[in-house]
């Protein structure tokens, strides 16, 4: 892999500690398979709608989320497939078996 700039390095990190929050990780998975509005997230997280407004602007600002305006709402969803698949893959290594690191699983 390239190495990376001082900036895009800054970036990077910024974006993992914006998923290192539990509740801005929450926000992030549930919306990554479709749009969702803040209220829905709100439900589904058991958290305010201002909380999950607020941890929206970082989200957004990051890139890790983008919204979408239909109507008078406004949906939010996983910013591109990158964030996707990353995440989708990290949901998977955490939900497998551990491996023993004796080596005899």
């Amino acid at each position: 892999m390239r190495s990376l700039s001082a900036d895009q390095l800054t970036e990077l990190g910024e974006m993992f500690r914006m998923l290192g929050d539990p509740t801005r990780l929450g926000i992030v998975l549930s919306c990554m398979d479709e749009p969702v509005s803040v209220g829905h997230m709100a439900e589904r997280l058991h958290a305010s709608q201002s909380l999950i407004s607020h941890h929206l602007r970082l989200l957004r600002a990051t890139r890790l989320v983008r919204n979408t305006r239909q109507g008078r709402s406004v949906l939010y969803q996983v910013s591109d497939d990158h964030v996707r698949t990353m995440l989708q893959n990290m949901v998977e290594h955490i939900r497998e078996e551990p491996i023993d690191p004796g080596g005899t699983t």
